[in-house]
């Protein structure tokens, strides 16, 4: 098995979390079996993660705390992200995190385009897991949502920008989780983490 370097982002902004105990699940697991790992709390990073007026010629400098996450993604073979849903999309302070942090030079390059017309992805080559809590059923995300969430992080994000393939963990339930329940998830959590997957 080839040793990767692994970024997981807990992305919920609360200090304790289900979010946080699966970023430290998958990455005892993946350590374990002699992964290189670096873990990012969202909830202890400060940052204006308001995009504001800017646009891509003037954007907002990035604070040093997201600088170094940019640099730690971009150091990444893997990146795992831990999130719940809210409101059918992501925590404010998550979806802030990566309105300012993906910016063109850096993780997409607007000077050339993909045969589509896109710009261009510069964090090619790289994969990604993404760990997702809801109280949405899953048969309700997919029938009656279609999976919007999932579309736009494997689309519209990290696809924009190279992440491929982007693989899924959805947990329903998670504000009031059945007895027992939390424990499959954490073993299921640690099985993909042993795999680096």
């Amino acid at each position: 098995m080839k040793l990767k370097k692994i970024l997981i982002l807990d992305g919920h902004p609360a200090e304790n979390s289900l979010s946080r105990t699966f970023a430290q699940t998958y990455a005892d697991a993946a350590r374990a079996k002699g992964h290189e790992i670096r873990m990012v709390h969202l909830s202890e990073l400060q940052f204006d993660h308001d995009f504001g007026q800017g646009n891509y010629q003037n954007f907002k400098p990035l604070e040093p705390v997201l600088e170094q996450v940019l640099q730690d993604v971009e150091w990444s073979d893997h990146l795992v992200l831990t999130t719940p849903m809210w409101w059918g999309g992501l925590p404010a302070k998550l979806k802030g995190m990566i309105d300012r942090m993906f910016i063109p030079g850096r993780t997409f390059d607007t000077r050339n385009t993909t045969l589509a017309g896109l710009p261009a992805p510069l964090l090619s080559g790289r994969t990604a897991r993404v760990i997702l809590t809801s109280d949405t059923p899953g048969w309700f995300m997919r029938l009656v949502y279609r999976q919007a969430l999932v579309r736009q992080i494997k689309g519209q994000i990290l696809g924009f920008v190279g992440f491929k393939p982007t693989r899924f963990t959805y947990f329903a339930g998670a504000s009031q989780p059945k007895e027992g329940i939390v424990e499959q998830w954490i073993s299921h959590i640690a099985k993909i983490g042993a795999a680096a997957i």
